[in-house]
C-alpha cells in the first residue's frame, strides 16, 4: 500500500523551513511514490476537528516558495498538548487528541521540524500515538545537541553580521560605541560567529563571565590605539555584572530576554565617558530568505528524513557532523544541550584576533 507521511513545523520560525518542506515532498513523491500531508500550525493542526492538514505535491513548491522565509504551514510555540491551556485558565492533557488526529489522517510516519523543546514534545506525542517519528533540527540559536548546525542558524548569523557592517560606519562617523543585541536564547553562538565575522571589538556571551571593568578597559585601550569607535555584540541572555537576568514582560505577564544592551550602554558611558548607542536586532534575524548554507542543509535534512522512514527507523534526528548528514538518537540529541564551548575553536579564534570576551 502507498504510504502516507505527515510533516509539521513547530516552535519559532526561521529561514529554511520551506526548503525542508519542499525536499521532504520531493523525495517522498519522486523516491517512493508516497503521499505527503502538511499539518497546519504545528501540533494545533492535529488537535483541531476537522484536522487542519493539506496534501503537499510538487505543485505546492513552485518557485519562489522554497526560497521564502517563514513556513507556509504556519507554526506555534504555544499550547503543549500534554498541558494545554484552556480559556477558563485550566490545563488539559490533549495528547490523545493528537494521536487521534494522526489516525484520522492515516499517517504511516511523521516528520517534525523544531528546536529541542518542540522535538521533545513531538517525540512523546509520537510515542503515545505509535507513529514512527523523525526529527529535523531547526533553531537560529544552534543549541541542539549532536548536530554542528541547525536550520536557520547561518542565515541569522548573516543578518547579524550585516547589522554590524551597517553599524560600523555610523559608529566611526560619530565617535561612538555601538552595541548590537542579538538573539540566541541561552546560547551565544550567533553573537560569537557574527562578532568575529563582523569585526566586533567586544563579544559578550552567556557562557563566559565578564566584568564591566574589563569591557571598559578594552574600549579605552582601542581608543588609545587610534580607533575612534568600538563595536560590541551581546547575546540576549547575558546577565548583568551582578548575575541578574535582564528580561521584559508583555501585557499578559509572559517574560522574555531583552534589555541587556540598554544596561551595558548606560554602564559603558558611565565608565568611559564614550557616547554609546544600542540596537536590538530582534526578530529580523528570523525572517528573510535563507542563505545558500541553510538551503543546502534543509535539502539534505529533508531527503535523509524521508529515507529514514523508508528504512523503518523511528525516534531519530537528522544531524550534520563532519560535513555529512547522519542520524542520531533523538532522545540523546535533546539531552545534549549545544552551548558554546568556552575552549572551542571560535572562542580561541576571537581571542587570537584580540577581541575582548569580557573576562580579561
Amino acid at each position: 500500500m502507498k504510504k502516507r507521511i505527515g510533516i509539521l513545523t513547530s516552535g519559532g520560525d526561521c529561514a529554511g523551513l520551506n526548503m525542508v518542506l519542499a525536499a521532504v515532498t520531493s523525495r517522498a513523491i519522486h523516491g517512493y511514490g508516497w503521499d505527503v500531508y502538511g499539518i497546519r500550525q504545528g501540533t494545533l493542526g492535529l488537535l483541531r476537528r476537522p484536522v487542519e492538514a493539506e496534501p503537499l505535491t510538487l505543485e505546492s513548491f513552485r518557485a519562489p516558495i522554497p526560497r521564502m522565509g517563514g513556513t507556509i504551514l504556519g507554526t506555534t510555540n504555544k499550547g503543549d498538548p500534554f498541558a494545554f491551556p484552556l480559556d477558563d485558565g485550566h490545563i488539559k492533557d490533549r495528547s490523545e487528541e493528537f494521536a487521534e488526529g494522526c489516525k484520522i489522517l492515516g499517517l504511516d510516519g511523521l516528520i517534525g521540524i523544531g528546536g529541542d523543546g518542540s522535538l521533545n514534545i513531538l517525540r512523546r506525542l509520537a510515542h503515545k500515538g505509535h507513529v514512527p517519528f523523525i526529527g529535523i533540527p531547526k533553531t537560529i540559536d544552534n543549541d541542539i545537541g549532536l548536530t554542528e548546525n541547525s536550520i536557520g542558524f547561518t542565515t541569522a548569523v548573516d543578518v547579524a553580521t550585516e547589522a554590524l557592517d551597517r553599524l560600523q560606519p555610523t559608529a566611526a562617523s560619530h565617535d561612538r560605541v555601538m552595541i548590537l543585541e542579538v538573539m540566541g536564547r541561552d546560547a551565544g553562538h550567533i553573537a560569537l560567529s557574527a562578532g568575529i565575522a563582523g569585526g566586533a571589538h567586544i563579544i559578550l556571551i552567556p557562557e563566559i563571565p565578564y566584568t564591566l571593568h574589563n569591557v571598559a578597559k578594552h574600549i579605552q585601550t582601542i581608543m588609545k590605539e587610534g580607533h575612534n569607535f568600538a563595536l560590541v555584540i551581546v547575546a540576549e541572555a547575558v546577565k548583568t555584572e551582578d548575575g541578574e537576568k535582564v528580561v521584559i514582560a508583555d501585557p499578559t505577564g509572559r517574560k522574555r530576554f531583552g534589555g541587556i544592551s540598554h544596561y551595558l550602554a548606560d554602564r559603558i558611558t558611565e565608565l568611559t565617558g564614550a557616547e554609546t548607542r544600542f540596537t536590538v536586532l530582534g526578530h529580523v534575524q528570523r525572517g528573510g530568505q535563507p542563505n545558500a548554507s541553510d538551503r543546502l542543509l534543509a535539502s539534505s535534512f529533508g531527503v535523509h528524513a524521508v529515507d529514514l522512514i523508508a528504512q523503518g527507523k523511528s525516534d531519530r534526528m537528522v544531524a550534520w557532523q563532519n560535513r555529512c548528514v547522519v542520524d542520531v538518537s533523538l532522545e540523546e540529541a535533546i539531552k545534549s544541550y549545544g552551548e558554546v564551548e568556552p575552549q572551542g575553536t571560535l572562542v580561541k579564534t576571537a581571542r587570537g584576533l584580540g577581541i575582548c570576551l569580557g573576562d580579561s
